[in-house]
């Protein structure tokens, strides 16, 4: 992952979009992933993490 956000991607949750670099207000968005086809999956990752957590915590 490149260590500077404005060459990250990021999933807007407000809006479902996915943007280049850091462009919406940090509390409207997930990130910074990788590539744009990890950013289109923040939802699906958000929920896979909390079932691991909540997994986790039953332990």
């Amino acid at each position: 992952m490149a260590d500077d956000e404005t060459q990250q991607w990021w999933y807007n949750h407000k809006t479902g979009e996915v943007e280049y670099g850091p462009q919406s207000l940090g509390s409207d968005r997930d990130g910074p992933y990788a590539t744009e086809a990890d950013a289109r999956r923040a939802p699906e990752i958000a929920r896979e993490r909390a079932r691991a957590w909540a997994a986790d915590e039953e332990e």
